[in-house]
């Protein structure tokens, strides 16, 4: 039987940490006809969000979903030290049920934040971060700067809707804003710059501590006039434009979170922001990358007191990232299971890591095949987030969302798997 089509509006695309809200899909017979608004990364999620769907299976064979889920409590609750690890591209409700289960396996729990923005989220830890909604820094940000990060590229709807080419309240267009880039190569948001400086590979500490000391009128040495590749008098320029503008923001990515220094990176970073706030109003934003990674990071302090890398061995939490961080307790093979809840930590992990895990019995929870579930031994199918399943995400900027599902999937959701897999522990 054929339906009319149906149009909703206002939805949310949890590709990326900008999570879009404006996105309009138009369905047919429990089917996409047609995206508007949608960038090309999210033009093609929702463009294959009915395709390469994974069905329940172990060891390779096709089974009942009910089996599946049996199977994977029967794998955790014998587990002396399992690990719980992805949910950044899952909802918050799902978080929750995967602390809840950690909880009651005594387990290990990490979020793919351990190896992306983790260092940042360290750093607030030492220092804080001054920071401010999108939609803020969108209506008066008067400078913004992208340090390490490539937004056009990684985020493309984030210069439209959120930054450079935005029109906000305040600041009307593009000619309202100065726009700054640091960064090892020029990438296409550095051409869309009003300055791009060549950051020296893995010299944005030093050039950091340079801008601190330039801002509070100290000059420091450099015997060829150049700190991190770049030349000192440009960076004395910039740190008295610095001093000067009403609304500054600092967009900050991996380049800077995961080159050398890391923590540090983002701790020399959020200092210089700290001190900038003594002349105007100065932000920081993390460009992050999945759609609930923040998320992941909140949820989890929310349940536990900690962000990522905890560890529930003594029927408490601890956190010690390296300690208890994914890629630290697979590649010393301490762990003799793993849950993976949507992510591919075998296409993502170094290699030493990703192998382990095909040495241990290995639980898949995601909507779609990937290289994790060719190695898996369970494989538990789920409805897609924001499009087969409701929920609750956070972006970049720590703003909660909730998603809205408008079609029909066959699987439930990530929640339901992981909180009956808790249940199955609990009567067992």
């Amino acid at each position: 039987m054929n339906e009319e089509s149906k149009t909703y509006q206002n939805i949310i695309c949890t590709f990326c940490g900008a999570l879009c809200d404006d996105i309009e899909i138009k369905v047919k017979n429990n089917k996409i006809e047609n995206i508007k608004n949608a960038c090309a990364i999210s033009r093609k999620k929702y463009e294959h969000a009915q395709k390469d769907r994974t069905v329940p299976q172990i060891k390779g064979k096709e089974v009942k979903y009910n089996k599946a889920v049996s199977a994977a409590a029967e794998i955790l609750s014998s587990s002396r030290n399992p690990l719980i690890y992805g949910l950044s591209s899952t909802t918050a409700e799902a978080q929750k049920a995967a602390v809840e289960l950690a909880e009651k396996c005594g387990a290990n729990i990490d979020s793919t934040s351990s190896v992306c923005h983790g260092p940042g989220t360290l750093a607030k830890q030492l220092v804080g971060m001054v920071s401010a909604t999108l939609g803020e820094v969108k209506n008066r940000s008067d400078m913004m700067i992208f340090w390490g990060a490539n937004p056009v590229e990684a985020h493309p709807n984030h210069a439209k809707r959120y930054s450079i080419l935005s029109q906000g309240m305040y600041r009307k267009n593009r000619k309202d804003r100065e726009i700054i880039v640091f960064d090892v190569r020029k990438t296409p948001t550095a051409k869309l710059a009003d300055h791009f400086f060549q950051v020296k590979p893995n010299s944005d500490f030093e050039i950091l501590m340079a801008l601190q000391m330039l801002v509070s009128g100290r000059t420091p040495t450099s015997e060829d006039g150049r700190i991190g590749g770049i030349e000192l008098v440009k960076l004395k320029d910039l740190a008295e434009k610095m001093k000067k503008v009403k609304y500054g923001s600092v967009f900050y990515g991996m380049g800077l979170t995961m080159s050398r220094g890391k923590y540090m990176n983002t701790w020399a970073a959020m200092s210089l922001v700290r001190n900038l706030n003594d002349y105007g109003r100065f932000v920081m934003i993390p460009m992050r990358g999945h759609g609930n990674v923040a998320g992941s990071e909140i949820t989890m302090a929310w349940q536990t007191g900690y962000p990522f890398a905890v560890n529930f061995s003594r029927n408490y939490p601890r956190y010690n990232p390296g300690e208890f961080s994914a890629v630290d307790l697979l590649a010393r093979r301490e762990v003799d299971a793993a849950f993976i809840i949507a992510s591919d930590p075998a296409a993502s992990l170094p290699h030493e890591a990703a192998e382990y895990l095909k040495k241990i019995p290995t639980i898949v929870l995601d909507p779609h095949w990937n290289l994790t579930t060719e190695i898996a031994d369970v494989v538990i199918p789920s409805a897609v987030k924001g499009i087969g399943a409701s929920g609750t995400v956070y972006r970049m900027d720590h703003v909660p969302l909730q998603l809205r599902k408008f079609l029909d999937d066959s699987w439930p959701d990530d929640a339901s798997a992981v909180s009956r897999i808790g249940e199955l522990i609990e009567n067992d």
